[in-house]
């Protein structure tokens, strides 16, 4: 039987990310109340559309922690995953607390924003006191280019631990979301993932749009990875015809089966755990005729070596 761990889940914590906020808050100061509540109102119908196009219920009541924690891990071991990787989830000390009865089965990874002033000092307490395994960035939220040099500090904690580090790029919250700025590109992480060979750079969703520079920047850097996390939405307005079966040939023919990583993106319940997505990654791989060993490294062997590798003495 197929062994599967799930590389992104975010934990369903009450309110939006901080980081989201930040950035609504910013444009209802300049634009006002009224662009923004139209906006959001895109954003919603977008949601309800693809919802409903793939027979899921929407997001119920958010849950503390702790509270997340628990139901994720009846829901893992139901849908018979042998580990969670949980990418965002409350804050790094909270995420932490609510994962540790789990032991190995779960992990998570610290997020907080790159641009905080101890940024680098909450990554490196994040993995040496808390255990955390990861770092998550939302690249399109920074505003300064990630090889900015206030960012080196963040970097070399990552290279210190072996942390994987998970960054987000192309359109950020789906439809009537964040389609522009300043690292929506991923090549805007080359000059990092050149500086910093030993830390694998995790890009998701197989770039979000950026299928181009994705490959690109594989072919230049062997430290980045692809996950293939979430719906792909993108794909319905990407300008060439392209299939889920079409990105895993592409991606397999050039990077290889070591370097793709499963993920579903679940996050909420009463949905849960996304099997749907697992169920057609898993389709169009067997369908490629992909070697069983191959699959094997792209559900779960990959993000045990990742999670494996990480360092979490001072």
């Amino acid at each position: 039987m197929l062994k599967v761990i799930d590389f992104h889940v975010h934990m369903p914590v009450e309110g939006l990310d901080r980081q989201f906020t930040d950035y609504y808050r910013r444009y209802e100061a300049r634009r006002g109340r009224e662009k923004l509540e139209l906006i959001r109102r895109w954003s919603r119908e977008y949601e309800q559309k693809w919802l409903k196009d793939w027979g899921f219920p929407g997001p119920g009541p958010a849950l503390e922690p702790v509270e997340g924690a628990a139901r994720w891990h009846a829901e893992a071991k139901a849908a018979g995953l042998k580990g969670v990787v949980f990418v965002t989830g409350g804050g790094n000390a909270a995420l932490a607390q609510a994962l540790a009865p789990y032991g190995g089965f779960f992990a998570g990874f610290a997020h907080h924003h790159p641009e905080e002033e101890d940024a680098a000092a909450m990554l490196a307490e994040a993995v040496t006191k808390h255990g955390l395994k990861g770092y998550k960035i939302f690249a399109p939220l920074v505003k300064k280019p990630l090889a900015h040099r206030s960012f080196e500090p963040l970097w070399q904690v990552a290279e210190k631990h072996g942390l994987p580090v998970l960054v987000h790029f192309g359109i950020l919250g789906g439809g009537g979301g964040i389609a522009a700025g300043e690292n929506i590109n991923p090549l805007s992480i080359a000059e990092v993932a050149k500086g910093y060979p030993t830390v694998p750079f995790v890009v998701p969703h197989f770039g979000c749009g950026y299928v181009r520079e994705l490959l690109q920047l594989c072919w230049s850097c062997a430290n980045v990875y692809v996950d293939t996390s979430g719906n792909n939405e993108w794909l319905r307005w990407y300008p060439e015809q392209l299939t889920l079966e079409d990105l895993f040939r592409r991606f397999y023919e050039t990077v290889g089966p070591e370097r793709i990583i499963f993920g579903s993106d679940s996050s909420w319940f009463p949905r849960g755990f996304a099997r749907r997505y697992l169920e057609e990654q898993l389709r169009a791989c067997r369908r490629l005729n992909l070697p069983s060993g191959a699959i094997s490294q792209i559900f779960a062997g990959n993000a045990r070596r990742l999670l494996e590798g990480v360092r979490h003495d001072g």
